[in-house]
């Protein structure tokens, strides 16, 4: 069983694959960048955790 992630992380990554979807892809490192771009959290953790959160994503779209 995995960790639950939050509303805050769920609803953050959401907005971003709506508006730069394209941008992202199965590359946790690559998209780490592209999220610290685009997005303004607070900590580290936080933008890995979201970061990591939406390759997943990406990984089940394919």
């Amino acid at each position: 069983m995995g960790r639950i992630k939050t509303t805050f992380i769920k609803r953050k990554t959401r907005e971003l694959l709506a508006m730069h979807g394209e941008k992202f892809s199965n590359d946790f490192t690559q998209n780490k960048l592209v999220t610290n771009k685009y997005t303004k959290v607070g900590s580290k953790k936080m933008r890995n955790v979201i970061t990591g959160y939406m390759t997943r994503l990406k990984v089940q779209e394919k």
